[in-house]
């Protein structure tokens, strides 16, 4: 006989245990069952044939951009590195560093960033710092200074003037050599053209200078390239025969005045009686692409016009610290004689 629908309701012996323990209350318990799906890689869980088919229907941009976000099975990278030979040794002796024969840097040939640096430098070397000027410019008033001016700098000028000084005092040392231009007291004249530096220098006041004696001060050198300095020849007598041995020696631009001073050995002879001296030359520098142009001879004549404020000075009261062979030839075609004053720095 089929039962009653009543009889289905009917709670089992188990739940009037738990309805009399819970204090005859009865509640009503929904159990949830989930069925786990299995697992697609491709980024997409099937769970009857109608969602298969709407999945199909979906754009193959969104499986690529699921694809993207889960990690690679069974793939090994296997790149093969590629070496490429860029620089030949064949015996060069500037393999690993050339240097410039115009402003004497050494750089790498083929390095980017060094070949950027060396530029860089170049160009300020030959032409100058680049300087766009100041507001509060101390301007020395030279009328044969046309087409640029003289600017001064003093110890108590701003912070932003002295930094630029100190850029082209690192410059000048480069040539002049190091740690001995500047100091305190110095005065910098920098001569301006076409918005940079195209010569500087540094004057000290002092109180006493000597003659430097004419016989080491007479010989005149170009001061840009010294091409050949020849040696005394020597005869080679073989038998009836008679050779003429000549040694020639080169010196590139940059160093010419070094090359110079190595036959003196750097030394100059001077008076040993003092004479009066106001203003001392320490140091004078004028970029390569603008020497020969009279830019030295201004900044000595800015020099006397303004060092001791308005009293202009004597040419007899300016004297030069120790001399290279430029600056020899320098201050003789400036005092018209080669018995100019120098004084101990």
């Amino acid at each position: 006989m089929q039962s009653k629908i009543s009889s289905f309701f009917k709670p089992s012996s188990s739940d009037e245990n738990d309805l009399s323990a819970r204090g005859g209350k009865k509640e009503h318990a929904i159990v949830n069952t989930f069925k786990r799906r299995a697992r697609n890689f491709d980024g997409v869980s099937f769970s009857s044939n109608e969602s298969a088919l709407d999945s199909s229907k979906k754009p193959r941009s969104e499986d690529l951009s699921l694809k993207s976000q889960l990690p690679e099975l069974g793939r090994t990278l296997n790149k093969k590195r590629s070496y490429v030979q860029l620089y030949l040794e064949l015996g060069q002796s500037d393999f690993l560093l050339h240097t410039c024969s115009t402003c004497g840097f050494k750089y790498a040939r083929g390095d980017e960033s060094d070949e950027k640096v060396h530029k860089s430098f170049h160009k300020n070397y030959t032409h100058g710092i680049q300087f766009k000027g100041w507001r509060n410019e101390r301007v020395v008033g030279m009328p044969s200074a046309e087409g640029g001016r003289v600017i001064l700098v003093l110890d108590g000028d701003p912070p932003a003037h002295k930094n630029k000084v100190q850029e082209v005092l690192q410059m000048m040392e480069f040539e002049l050599g190091e740690g001995w231009i500047f100091q305190k007291i110095c005065q910098v004249y920098m001569f301006i053209s076409s918005q940079r530096v195209a010569g500087c220098l540094v004057a000290e006041p002092i109180k006493e200078g000597f003659k430097l004696l004419s016989c080491f001060g007479d010989e005149r050198t170009d001061g840009r390239i010294l091409k050949k300095c020849r040696s005394h020849s020597a005869t080679l007598q073989f038998g009836e025969i008679s050779l003429q041995r000549e040694v020639i020696k080169r010196a590139s631009s940059v160093r010419s005045s070094n090359a110079v001073d190595e036959k003196h050995n750097g030394t100059i002879m001077c008076e040993n009686e003092a004479v009066p001296a106001v203003c001392g030359i320490r140091a004078i520098w004028v970029t390569p692409s603008n020497r020969r142009k009279g830019i030295a001879s201004l900044l000595l004549d800015a020099v006397r016009r303004s060092f001791c404020g308005e009293i202009v000075l004597e040419k007899s009261q300016l004297a030069f610290s120790q001399p290279s062979s430029t600056g020899k030839a320098l201050a003789s075609n400036y005092f018209g004689t080669a018995s100019f004053l120098v004084y101990k720095t």
